[in-house]
């Protein structure tokens, strides 16, 4: 048994006259053959439920019965179609460790192994009220499957997060050495290539923040990044485009690698954001043998309700599988 099993419902968008909630299935034998590895996986949203050919489906737990799913027909950027994902308040106050999803998965027989490249493309608009303050906001993120029996909480590798009202994205590994801004090691910062991190020596993780907003500094986001990993490197082409954009469309490489050989890429709109190479990812005892990509609001509790759009899913073995503008980067 491991994360991804659990049934799935979606409810119909409010251009279908807001039926009710239904089951959402669609046997296997209806994606494309040649392999989950080698599988084009895509989905415009432009059906009353998810595409056949997209390999996605909304989860069915407890964290996610208050979300909300729709397909609507407001102002995709693509085609007719966009899927509206939003987060209601739910959480108990008194309650620990509790959050509010409404995530897309990909199917389970989809998944593609740990050990292997694959590029993922999808348009995402932040709709407001966009949150400011600093609690705890992902909008997509890579993670390892977890067995039943595993010992401790691992973050995804790979996540677009929202720090009070910015965007940026992190990747996290298994602890690795890192040195505090200020210290013998690091007296004036980061040296060239190397990743701010945040470490966290009591779960045996290191979160390095890789990508920010155009225009910022990293002062300009928590000051928990506060060491620098060598074992992390970051190669900076651009900054991401502002939240308030509207609608941005990521292109992704994960290649997730924790014994040093992992290399991701991050594309928005065309253009080229960064590079990481390096420590990235897990591999604790009680971890699966497959990456699993899955997006929506995911938040600590909150007041007011979140909501975010996607369009464009796809995801194959190659960039060029998914890349819509601008140039795929060298292998």
């Amino acid at each position: 048994m491991v994360e991804l099993a659990g049934g799935h419902w979606i409810r119909r968008a409010a251009w279908l006259l807001a039926l009710p909630l239904l089951a959402t299935t669609g046997p296997a034998s209806t994606l494309p053959t040649g392999g989950a590895a080698g599988t084009i996986l895509v989905d415009g949203f432009e059906q009353a439920g998810f595409a056949p050919e997209g390999g996605l489906f909304y989860k069915n737990n407890p964290e996610q019965r208050a979300g909300k799913v729709a397909f609507d027909r407001n102002i995709p950027l693509r085609g007719q179609g966009e899927l509206t994902l939003t987060v209601t308040p739910a959480c108990d106050p008194r309650a620990v460790n509790c959050s509010e999803r409404a995530e897309v998965w990909e199917r389970p027989e989809v998944l593609t192994p740990y050990s292997q490249t694959v590029w993922y493309g999808f348009a995402m608009r932040l709709n407001d009220p966009l949150p400011q303050d600093d609690r705890r906001y992902v909008m997509a993120q890579w993670k390892r499957e977890i067995l039943h029996d595993a010992q401790g909480d691992f973050s995804p590798f790979l996540a677009l997060r929202l720090y009070r009202g910015r965007l940026g994205f992190t990747v996290e590994t298994d602890f690795v050495e890192s040195f505090p801004i200020g210290s013998p090691q690091r007296p004036q910062g980061c040296l060239p290539g190397e990743a701010r991190v945040l470490s966290r020596p009591e779960v045996r993780q290191t979160r390095a923040l890789v990508a920010i907003e155009s225009g910022m500094v990293p002062q300009d986001y928590p000051d928990y990044f506060n060491a620098c990993a060598p074992g992390i490197r970051v190669t900076r082409h651009a900054g991401l485009p502002p939240a308030r954009k509207g609608w941005i469309d990521f292109v992704v490489r994960s290649q997730p690698g924790p014994a040093g050989d992992g290399h991701v890429e991050i594309l928005a709109d065309g253009i080229p954001i960064v590079t990481v190479k390096g420590h990235i990812g897990h591999a604790a005892q009680g971890l699966a043998r497959n990456q699993y990509f899955k997006f929506g609001p995911y938040r600590a509790p909150g007041k007011l309700p979140w909501s975010i759009s996607y369009d464009d899913f796809r995801r194959g073995p190659r960039c060029n599988d998914v890349i819509r503008a601008g140039q795929c980067p060298a292998e």
